[in-house]
């Protein structure tokens, strides 16, 4: 009966893999390079300011660092989905633009495999690309559209090979197709279109590893740390050209491999949590990605891309007045914020980006379930010139279904 239940939701997620459309993302920044880079943060974790490589509680599920599934209660499966709904602003010199977008964010489901060691997998967004807007040039106009999203579809391992010390890993599978399209309107009435197509189809691997220092029996320590190795990407990019003023057949032009010519860095995360009686956690968090040395070649007609190295810092806190008690003391209080320095440099201007949270995990009455709420504020623009200024104002609604699906039965 378990194995059928686990099943079931394995087939759930294929489902919801055939229904995939992660369309939270808005942004004219998202046409260069690889789009919007994601962070594996459920909707709680956003909260705390997207912190996770210390994180192991065991009742959340935490992609961030698989080192984390070892700590699985052996009784409890979890399932984690979450949706977000943004509202932004989009201000470039005395131009205002506002916006709505939302959409399915990630699913993810963890389960214990046996003592000590517990699996996850799940889908999750690893980059977006969203933006629609024009601009005036000598004898015309020109309008730029783009979308679509890189994906990874994940299985993961966590062990504790001895005590206090968890070990894990994430194998995943990145897929996916970005579009970008360049329309050029003459005064005499004729349309260009230039479109760019590129298809993702690759493997991903993150390490991890966590280390808890039991200080008293009030008081906790744990450190954290994050690995992605560096790799070229597989797949396929071109171009298409066509002259709609003259109805002919569309061009494809500059067809070419991936391998070799695009390539995604190494990603090194630490992080570091205390604990106070399981009411209290702070954690802050250190990503660093040297973007400098990634490839990306330049397709014709399409402007290229400059990379800068990426690092970001984040911190946050959750706070539960009665882990056991009533419903509104067993409710957690989280907040969080963070800065982070961009891979995307334009025109020679590096991307920042700031941001703030707080949020509530609301106990399901009479059961482990959590629904988890996030309020978040962020700002983003390049720096020296801040070219389009960007703020957005995100909800994330996460339900962490929590049930004892491994409780043995007992027969009076």
């Amino acid at each position: 009966m378990k194995i059928n239940r686990l099943l079931a939701t394995v087939a759930v997620l294929a489902l919801c893999l055939g229904a995939w459309a992660q369309n939270a993302t808005l942004t004219p920044y998202s046409r260069y390079g690889y789009g919007m880079l994601s962070e594996n943060a459920t909707s709680a974790q956003r909260a705390m300011g997207g912190v996770g490589f210390a994180m192991n509680s065991g009742r959340q599920i935490n992609v961030m660092n698989p080192a984390s599934y070892a700590a699985i209660d052996s009784l409890t499966f979890l399932f984690d989905m979450g949706v977000n709904f943004n509202t932004m602003w989009f201000e470039e010199g005395d131009v205002r633009e506002d916006h709505f977008s939302g959409g399915l964010d990630y699913i993810t489901m963890a389960f214990p495999i046996a003592k000590r060691i517990g699996g996850s997998l799940g889908l999750l967004p690893y980059s977006t690309t969203g933006y629609s807007f024009a601009d005036d040039i000598t004898n015309g106009s020109v309008a730029r559209a783009g979308n679509g999203n890189i994906n990874q579809l994940y299985i993961g391992v966590g062990v504790e090979p001895i005590k206090n010390l968890y070990v894990g890993a994430n194998f995943a599978y990145l897929f996916g197709t970005t579009i970008n399209d360049l329309y050029a309107y003459t005064i005499t009435g004729s349309t260009t279109l230039f479109e760019r197509y590129m298809r993702i189809r690759d493997w991903r691997l993150d390490i991890g590893a966590q280390y808890d220092i039991n200080v008293n029996p009030d008081n906790k320590l744990t450190l954290g740390f994050n690995f992605s190795p560096a790799k070229d990407f597989h797949g396929e990019t071109y171009g298409i050209y066509y002259d709609a003023s003259l109805d002919t057949k569309a061009d494809t032009t500059g067809y070419t491999k991936l391998k070799g010519k695009y390539s995604a860095p190494a990603t090194y995360g630490a992080g570091v949590s205390y604990t106070w009686r399981q009411r209290l956690m702070v954690e802050v968090d250190f990503t660093y990605q040297p973007w400098k040395n990634a490839k990306y070649a330049t397709l014709e007609n399409f402007e290229s891309s400059e990379f800068d190295n990426r690092w970001k810092i984040a911190g946050g806190l959750q706070y539960i007045p009665a882990p056991r008690g009533s419903w509104i003391q067993r409710v957690q209080y989280r907040a969080g914020a963070y800065y982070n320095h961009d891979y995307l440099k334009i025109l020679g201007n590096n991307l920042r980006e700031i941001g703030a949270s707080i949020g509530f995990g609301l106990p399901v009455p009479s059961f482990k379930t959590m629904i988890n709420l996030t309020f978040e504020y962020k700002h983003r623009q390049a720096h020296p010139d801040p070219l389009v200024k960007e703020q957005y104002f995100n909800i994330s609604l996460g339900v962490n279904f929590n049930e004892m699906w491994f409780r043995k039965s007992k027969i009076y």
